[in-house]
């Protein structure tokens, strides 16, 4: 029976992730830097281990992976959030005998960054919407004028920093803040979509687009609905290819009304496409690079994380007076977390949650910036450990 340590265990694509695998016969375990009962607490889940937080101490980080990799006869290493880039920047201390589901590091570097991603999207067709690179508010207003903008960090992420200007951007509109540079960029109306594929060596071997329908603002959606586009799975085809790329890989899309996608950035990483496959479809066999064609999933049913979709999703459809499109989608959704059988992942969220609030406390942030600050990189140097 193999073996597969999952990182990243805060999140629900590492829940979903470690149930899958275990229904196919792997034994699952969860690895995280922060409390991660989320999945800890999985019926799917081995044992949950402790790594020390990869942005603060990497060498650390290494030796819990190694000691782990050596302890539970590892398999496959594979992250799911922004550990990616820090696994992928010290991949040469790890056991060549695992099967590490990264790529190089300087590839990473190039599809996180939203600004030389696109250069890249330009060349395969990925359509993206006309941009510049800019470093003041002054900058991006000479650029743009009176053209209808979005502003975003060169790295970034859940859109945090984002700002929108569908009306074009107003005169008195505040500085850039500290984040190094800025990607200004035409807003493009439309649908937004999400796609998530998993690729071995410049083969797609996994691939499902969705509509983000419900999102927490303008961050995190928690509502998963499948979506047809086959000029997306065009793209991704020929990217992966290109670059002959091996791992997780996500993109973020914008389709416009004639129904044109336009890709808007990149995400190296897992991403909440991985809750529409099936727990019988062969994505562990894609994830190890063991399938010949590329699967998709094998029902259409949309997903979302219900516990969300019943308290802030609920209250921002009586605000956008859109309760009964809400219910519909309710009605219409399978839960991701608190599945029968497995019931524990809803009471470890909640304890989760509570530990990251008193983080964020303690060290006077936002309870996201809590959550991920132990694993973001925004572009720096690492360090050999």
């Amino acid at each position: 029976m193999p073996n597969v340590l999952i990182l990243g265990g805060r999140a629900p694509v590492a829940l979903d992730h470690a149930r899958r695998f275990s229904q196919q016969g792997w034994t699952a375990y969860i690895a995280d830097s922060v409390p991660c009962r989320l999945s800890g607490w999985s019926s799917a889940v081995k044992t949950s281990i402790q790594l020390a937080a990869p942005s603060q101490h990497p060498q650390v980080f290494i030796d819990d992976l190694n000691r782990a990799i050596t302890q539970y006869q590892i398999d496959l290493l594979m992250p799911t959030c922004e550990e990616v880039f820090f696994l992928s920047r010290y991949r040469k201390y790890l056991p060549v005998s695992v099967r590490v589901l990264v790529d190089d590091f300087d590839k990473l570097r190039t599809l996180h960054s939203k600004w030389h991603f696109l250069k890249l999207a330009e060349q395969y067709g990925g359509n993206p919407p006309p941009s510049s690179l800019v470093s003041s508010i002054d900058g991006a207003r000479a650029w743009a004028g009176k053209t209808p903008l979005v502003l975003k960090p060169e790295y970034s992420r859940f859109g945090v920093h984002v700002r929108l200007y569908p009306q074009g951007m107003p005169d008195n509109e505040a500085p850039l803040g500290q984040q190094g540079a800025w990607v200004a960029q035409h807003f493009k109306p439309g649908r937004e979509l999400c796609s998530y594929s998993v690729a071995d060596q410049g083969r797609l071997l996994a691939h499902v687009v969705y509509e983000p329908r419900h999102r927490l603002g303008k961050s995190s959606s928690f509502y998963f609905a499948p979506y047809d586009a086959p000029q997306i799975r065009e793209f991704v085809t020929r990217l992966v290819a290109a670059i002959n790329y091996t791992g997780q890989i996500s993109f973020d899309w914008i389709e416009s009304l004639d129904g044109i996608p336009s890709v808007i950035e990149c995400n190296p990483r897992a991403v909440s496409g991985v809750h529409l496959f099936g727990m019988q479809d062969a994505l562990p066999a894609a994830l190890a690079g063991e399938l010949d064609a590329c699967l998709q999933p094998s029902a259409t049913t949309p997903r979302m994380l219900a516990a969300i979709m019943l308290s802030a999703g609920l209250v921002q459809a009586v605000q956008e007076r859109k309760l009964r499109a809400w219910w519909a989608d309710y009605q219409a959704a399978g839960e991701v977390i608190g599945i029968a059988q497995d019931r524990l992942p809803l009471l470890g969220a909640l304890a989760d949650m509570s530990s990251f609030a008193l983080m964020a406390w303690q060290q006077k942030c936002s309870m996201r910036e809590a959550a991920t600050r132990d694993i973001e990189w925004d572009g720096q140097e690492l360090a050999e450990p």
